[in-house]
Formats: structure tokens, sequence, C-alpha cells
């Protein structure tokens, strides 16, 4: 298996070289604009090449995809509405180097390149998401019907995002502004058949001398998903609301736009606990496996945020100003709040207990519980640059950035303490634009503080006060050659800085939602990486393929380790560190014999390690499994195909009902043995190879030319097979007796189907 990893990327160089002699009339014939068929959107290489002219998110602000000089990929709008997934995250994990670490069906959160938790800043309505998101279970708390289109940077980001961008960052862009003069609304729906999943989202936008707005009210809900092996599985379900209000200027002079938005979510957590003699999933047999209400444990998870963002237009430059107030709630409640004085009795009453349990759980519908877990976290984010207009190719960006953040605990019981935190940090960033060369970098400083309060709990000493000051110095530079129009070489250094969080330094408690006790250590180190990325991609008529390396070296890398003990019959782990590196690649090749149909294959491999350790201890814990995906795509298009023949028989067919981008595809993830794990006292142990086969199908509905509607159609897991995600926690749960089998496994056979409409209220003048 190791000769694959090191021969697939070779092969992906040799098949790319062989294209070009193979492209050559092609490449010259695009350059001189003779494209012998249609620049359709099914035209693979049109595409392409257009991708090449995104306008994305770097280092030095916005720049072309072809100038960039760290590994960027770019999920559209289009992508994101025909994905079948449950959250926003979900729908960009399969893109190469990105993984998802899950819970249910509801939670996704991202991984990079093996990294994850606090080493991924994300960032929505131009602000980094900030809503406690070192758990396992906490997802990332955004409506994914309000994003417009999603870059994902790879690498060390820390020079333009600070602290936490140590893996990178991923960018979720809102929906694009309105053109002058411009109404429109849309109506989107989608439907689940394995959990049940209803979903709606309703928008209404305009521009109208200037004044733009935009309106989004969203709902979900899902009852519990089903696989071969557990059937239902209870604390999977879930319930999500969400609503989005923008209104502002755009001007000459350049913008401002005032942004609210709100988002509840109500998920379960699934526990795995099992009947000793059965083997079933505990209350399986009584437990409405298709009821859409809440059963403990659940959470309940509230998050708002206000943004104001303004870009002011200046004779050399422009001045950008964010600034933003988030405010996180999440609450824990448990079976064990409610019942934390009949332990003692539950053999001897055992049914009778199991009877008040779900009525309790029907009791806290009309709010009658407390929760047991309750963070409240303020945060405030500030966000100043100014950028310069491009002079002889030369670009200079300067900022000062950072956040300010309070958290308080609410709850009656404890996992990590009350904190306050404020952080600053500023930065310069050039870049130089040649006639085939770019190159670009910066230098950056951060400083941070934080402090943890006390807190006695029963009498004992739960929290110790203590504060922790951090600094970091980190920087990048790196170069584009534009070897071709078709062909581009990439070379990337950087440097990242991340500060501990406080779950890391402070936790002490269980931590219901992971399935363990969870102990911090306030003597962490602040972690440091060295990263260089080597990356090329070719484009050709017949063929396209991407290849991109990375070599990361991390200080005081931090990382849960099983203690091997037990709190409360829960495992501890505890927070420990050390030094390690990450290799790794992510390979691409897209072959496109023709213009409508591509034939594309992915594989993401990370090798990652701790240094100077022993046999057990070698490997990072929750290191992603090698990854391979293969699609096969066939792209129609009917009414605007060149070979529809003369102009009368195309109005005859645009008078009435079409269709339009009409695909099928089907495609495969497969997932390889990961048997490189942490495995020193059980903190980890290897995942079994396994394979999905998903098939899928769309098409734009027209009437009289004009688009009326998308459909979509995606059948995932179409075989039902049984699996266990690496990265799932659920894993780790109790052992069926009945099988032998150890864990909760993933989501069956899932069809789902999607609906969006757009309405054009007023087109622009």
């Amino acid at each position: 298996m190791k000769r694959q990893y090191i021969i697939l990327p070779l092969l992906c160089i040799c098949m790319a070289m062989a294209a070009q002699d193979a492209g050559k009339q092609a490449a010259s014939d695009t350059v001189a604009n003779t494209h012998n068929h249609a620049a359709d959107t099914a035209d693979v290489f049109f595409r392409h090449l257009k991708l090449n002219e995104v306008t994305v998110t770097g280092v030095t602000g916005e720049t072309k995809l072809r100038h960039s000089t760290t590994p960027v990929s770019v999920v559209s709008g289009r992508e994101l509405r025909s994905a079948a997934a449950g959250n926003v995250i979900d729908a960009i994990a399969r893109k190469p180097g990105m993984d998802q670490l899950t819970t249910g069906s509801a939670i996704s959160k991202p991984i990079i390149r093996g990294l994850g938790y606090n080493r991924v800043v994300v960032v929505s309505e131009g602000v980094r998401q900030e809503g406690q998101q070192w758990g396992d279970e906490h997802g990332v708390e955004v409506d994914g019907g309000s994003v417009g289109s999603v870059e994902i940077l790879k690498g060390p980001a820390s020079l333009m995002y600070g602290s936490d961008a140590m893996a990178g960052v991923v960018i979720l862009h809102p929906q694009p502004l309105l053109a002058e003069g411009e109404i429109r609304a849309n109506v989107a729906t989608e439907y689940h058949t394995n959990n049940g999943l209803w979903g709606y989202s309703l928008q209404l936008g305009g521009n109208q001398r200037g004044f733009v707005w935009d309106a989004r009210w969203s709902g979900k809900m899902a009852h519990a998903y089903r696989n071969k092996y557990d059937g239902y599985v209870p604390g999977s379900q879930s319930r999500e609301m969400a609503g989005r209000l923008m209104m502002g200027l755009q001007k000459q002079w350049g913008h401002s736009l005032l942004t609210w938005t709100c988002y509840h979510q109500t998920p379960g957590i699934v526990e795995g606990e099992r009947d000793q003699l059965t083997g079933e999933l505990t209350h399986a047999e009584t437990w409405k496996g298709t009821s859409y209400g809440k059963w403990l444990p659940y959470q309940q998870v509230k998050h708002y945020k206000l943004v104001w963002d303004n870009s002011l237009n200046l004779p050399h430059g422009w001045l950008k100003a964010v600034f933003g107030y988030q405010q996180n709630r999440r609450m824990e409640f448990e079976e064990e709040h409610h019942h934390e004085h009949e332990d003692e009795h539950e053999d001897e009453h055992g049914d009778e207990h199991e009877h008040e349990h779900w009525h309790e759980a029907d009791e806290h519908e009309h709010g009658a519980d407390e929760p047991a877990l309750f963070f409240r976290l303020h945060t405030v984010t500030y966000d100043l640059r100014y950028l310069t207009d491009e002079v002889s190719g030369w670009k200079f960006t300067a900022g000062v950035q950072g956040m300010w953040q309070q958290s308080q605990n609410l709850g009656v019981e404890f996992l990590i303490p009350a904190y306050r935190l404020f952080d600053i940090g500023a930065y310069a960033t050039f870049s130089k634009q040649m006639d085939r060369w770019t190159l670009n970098g910066g230098l950056r400083y951060d400083r941070r503080w934080l402090h943890g309060d006390a807190l006695e709990d029963d009498g004992m000493l739960r929290f110790s006060d203590f504060c922790r000051r951090f600094g970091g110095v980190t920087g990048s530079v790196g170069a584009v050659w534009n070897v071709s129009d078709h062909t581009n070489l990439r070379l990337n250094v950087a440097r990242g800085f991340r500060a501990p969080n406080m779950s890391e330094l402070g936790s002490n408690g269980a931590h219901h939602g992971a399935l363990r006790y969870e102990a911090g250590n306030q003597l962490l180190k602040p972690e440091y990486s060295l990263q260089a990325d080597l990356g090329l991609d070719y484009t050709s008529r017949y063929v396209s393929a991407q290849l991109a390396l990375f070599a990361n070296r991390i200080d005081n890398y931090i990382f849960l380790k099983g203690e091997g003990r037990e709190i409360g019959g829960h495992p501890v782990y505890g927070y420990t560190q050390g030094d390690a590196r990450l290799l790794g690649f992510e390979a691409g090749v897209d072959f496109h014999p023709i213009h409508s149909l591509h034939f594309e294959n992915t594989f993401s491999y990370v090798d990652a390690r701790q240094l100077h350790q022993t046999e057990t201890a070698m490997y990072l814990p929750y290191t992603p499994a090698p990854r391979w995906t293969a699609e096969l795509k066939w792209e129609l298009l009917h009414h605007r195909h060149p070979t529809l023949g003369s102009h009368s028989h195309h109005t005859h067919r645009a008078a009435g009902p079409s269709v339009d981008n009409l695909y099928v595809a089907a495609d495969l993830e497969c997932y390889l043995r990961q048997g490189h794990v942490y495995a020193e006292l059980g903190t980890e142990t290897p995942t079994p190879a396994y394979t999905l086969l998903n098939i899928s199908a769309g098409t734009d509905i027209t009437w009289a030319g004009k688009k009326v509607a998308e459909l979509y159609v995606t059948a995932d897991n179409l075989l039902n097979s049984a699996y266990q995600n690496h990265l799932s926690r659920l894993k780790y749960a109790d052992i069926n007796s009945a099988t032998g089998r150890r864990g909760v496994f993933g989501i069956g056979r899932n069809v789902v189907f999607k609906l969006v409409i757009p309405i054009s209220v007023c087109s622009g003048l």
C-alpha cells in the first residue's frame, strides 16, 4: 500500500505530461479563441479554464486562483445545492484534503489535512465563527442555505487569520449582492429518506438605487438515522431553524452592510449504550425511531451574530473595516441530571424508571427541565485593513485584527472554566505580479491573553484561577509560475501559530457528548508549525490533473491521550503534547474525452507521526484514513446544444417546458484501512476499509427558455453498506454482546430529493 501512495502522484504527473503533447493543438486553438465546440456549462475544459480566473481570498487580499501560491479549493453555489448533505460542512467534506468529524447526521466539523478543531478557522459573513468549536459534538452554527460559495484554504493561514488557522481556513461566502434594479426570491426544499430530514429555505433580496437587502428563513427537522446493524440510532435526531437579514448601501464610494443572523439547533446526543443481554441500543425497542421530538440526552444550541462590513474606496486603494458580535449558547440536557437520586433503585424498579425517563423527556418539550451543562460565550471581533491598488505589479496590505471573548458557566455541571480572552494581531503583506510569475509573502505578530476563573463545586476546588499569555510571529512566502495558459506550478512556505484553548488548558469534568472524562493541562505551550507546499495543475482538452504535496512540522502538538483509568464510569483522557510531523498529498486526474463526459479520480493521504516515541505512540490520534474517490459524470444540454438544428426548431422547443444542464453521475468513495493509530492505553483502534457507492442526477427545468426550477436526486450509500469512519467517536461506544461489534455505525442508504425555485420579481435595468 505504501508503494501505491508514492506511485499515484507520479502517475498523475506522467499522465499530465503525456496529455500535454496530445493537447498542444487544442491549447493553441483555445488561446486563439477558436474552440471548435460551444463553450457551454457542460464543457469541462472551458470550465477548468474559467476556474483559473475565479477571484479568491489570498494572503494579500483578493487574487485570481491561478495566481494563488497556497492550495485553494472552490465550491460553487450549484455544487452546494446539488450535494446530498445535512449541513454545509457535509457538503464540502469530499473535496481533496478535506474530511469531517461527524456526530449523527446533523453535526460536522471540518478537518483539513488531518488537523481540525481549533486548528481550522471557519469564516462566515466576513468574521471568524466562534462557538465552542473545541468539542467533538460541537458543529458549525451556520445555515447552509445562506452560503453562496465556499473557499477552502489548505495550509497555515495564520498570516491573515491569526491563531487557530494552523491547518487552514474554510470561508463561507454569502449569496452575492444583486445587480442594480433587481429583486429576486428563492424557494428551496429537500427530503432525505433515511432519517426523514425535511428542510426548506425562503429568501428575498434586492438592489434598488444602491440600497441592498436580503432576508432568509430556513428550517430543518430529522428523526434518527438508521443502518443495517443498529437499526434506528437513538440520539441522532435533530431540529434546526435559522434566519438572516442583511441591509445596507452599495455605492461608487464602496459599501456598508449590516447583517444579523440567528441559528437554533437541537441535536440529540448519541451515547451508544447497549443492553448487555440482547446487544440492542438502550431503549431501542421503546424509543420512537421516527419521532421528530426531543429525547434525553440532547443539546440545544443558539447562535446570534451581528456583522457590520464596510469598504471605502480611496484614491490609491481601499479601506476595509469589519466588526462582529456573536453570542453562542450551548446547553446539554442529560438523563443523569433528572435521575441523580434514582440510580441506586434502577435494578429494583427498572421498568418504572424507563417509563419515567421518557415521560420526563416529553415534559421538556414544554420547558420543564434545566440544562446540566450551559455555556454562554460572547465574542467581539474586529478587522481593519488597508489594501493598495496594483502599481507596476506591486500590491501591499496592512491590517490589525483580533477578538475579545467572555465565556460563562450557567449550568449545574462543569467541564471547562469560565474565562476571558483578548487577542490582537498586526500584519503586512506584499504581492508582485510579473509576466508569468507571482510572488507574495508577509509577516504577522499575535498576542493573546487568557484568564480562567476559579470554581468550587460541592465544597471541592473544580477549577483553579490562572492566567496565561501567548505570543507568536508568523509569516509566509510563496511563488506561482504560470508555465503556460494550462500549467501552473506553486511553491509556498508558511509558519503557523496556535495558542492552547481553554478546553486544553482547564478541562476537568465528564464530557458526555464525547463519551469520556477530560483533564486539561495548564502548562501547555503554544503550537508552532512550519509547512512547505508544492503544487502542480495542468488542464488540456482531454485531461486535467492536479497534484499538491505538503510537509508539516509542528512543535508542541497538543492532543488527547487515554490515561487507562476511569472517573464516574467514564474513561479519562488527558491533554498532552509532543513534536509531530505530517506528510501527505492530494492528487486528482479528470479524463474528459468529450466535452460532456468526464471521469474524475482523486486521492488524499496524510501520514501524521509523533517524533521520538515508541511504536504504540508514534502516530497522531484521529488521522483521516487514505481516501480514493472516483466519479463518472455525463452532462447534457438540450435547447442550447449546438446540434439542435434550425432556429425555428430551437424556438419551438423553448416555447414549452424543457430541461437544461441535465446530468447523471455515479461515484465511489473508498476509505482504506487506517492502521496508523495512537494505540497507547487504548486511545484509539484501527478502522477497516469500506466503500460507498453513490448515484445522482440533476437538471434545470425551463419554460419558454427561462429557468423555473432546479431538481436534484441523489442516492448515497446505495448498497446500504455498514461502516465506521475512523474519525467517528461513535466507534468507541459499547460493544454489541450479540455480534461482538463495537460502537455505532454510520448512516445507511439515503435518497435525497432537492427542489430549488428561483423567482425574478423585477429585472435589472
